[in-house]
């Protein structure tokens, strides 16, 4: 990061030893004669550290840095000054419009190593600053893919829902159909049996039958029928079981418009 550091002294011979001194140090160094000037040259150039005297004609020290901190908050504001006028800055000191004061004649290292710690101060607030627009903007994509879930969320639960009434509606037709209705998965096992499929292989619908093996559920000749039909589509037979009674059955495979695998068996007993 570029270190510029703003001198604003209307005493020439003082900026230029300040000049002098700091230049070994890397900075990029700017001049001003006065405190107007000072605000021209902030508007063209981002500074990290100014260092103003105090005792300037039309405009203060601690006038000018006053209006930098509002103009420019983030700058690192230091007066150079006489220890006399140490009273006259107290204020500002107390109110943060000026981050240090140094005195009049100076030290070489001392004024060398505040400078550095003013730099340190401005790119730890810069830091600090930088840090913080990318949390904001983390908790921003994080509110943004918070409301987008939160929507998918609404939009899949009102899917469900509306499916979920569909196979209510499903069921309940399946119930009234004036057929035997079973089916059987893949495995074996009979995964959808409606009321006339109960009554005729559940003793009158006293078992649950969903659930059972169709081996140990279903009569002989009705297994048969499956195994020796291959379950085509549309396959149909009329098939005589044991107890007399006489029933038409068809088979169909499922998965022709579903994930289902298995067998559909429709059942019409001769009355």
């Amino acid at each position: 990061m570029e270190r510029t550091l703003l001198l604003v002294d209307d005493e020439e011979n003082i900026t230029n030893s300040l000049i002098r001194l700091l230049r070994r140090d890397g900075y990029t160094l700017l001049r001003a004669n006065s405190g107007k000037a000072g605000l021209d040259l902030l508007e063209q150039h981002k500074v990290g550290v100014i260092i103003s005297d105090q005792r300037m004609p039309e405009m203060t020290g601690v006038e000018f840095l006053s209006r930098v901190k509002e103009l420019h908050p983030d700058t690192v504001r230091i007066v150079l000054s006489g220890y006399t006028e140490l009273n006259s800055v107290t204020d500002a000191i107390n109110r943060g419009a000026i981050y240090k004061f140094l005195t009049k004649p100076w030290e070489d290292d001392l004024l060398r190593a505040n400078v550095e710690e003013a730099f340190r101060h401005h790119e730890m607030k810069m830091e600090n600053v930088r840090l913080s627009m990318e949390l904001q903007q983390a908790n921003d994509k994080l509110l943004e893919i918070n409301h987008d879930l939160e929507q998918r969320v609404e939009k899949k639960t009102r899917e469900v829902m509306r499916n979920l009434d569909v196979l209510r509606v499903s069921q309940e037709i399946l119930e009234h159909l004036p057929v035997a209705i079973i089916g059987i998965s893949e495995d074996g096992m009979i995964a959808i049996a409606n009321q006339l499929a109960r009554q005729l292989f559940a003793d009158e619908g006293t078992r649950a039958l969903l659930g059972e093996m169709a081996n140990d559920t279903l009569p002989t000749q009705l297994l048969n029928f499956i195994t020796e039909e291959k379950c085509v589509t549309g396959a149909g037979k009329k098939l005589q079981l044991p107890d007399g009674k006489a029933m038409h059955c068809w088979c169909s495979p499922m998965g022709e418009i579903s994930h289902a695998r298995g067998i559909v068996l429709v059942i019409d007993v001769e009355r």
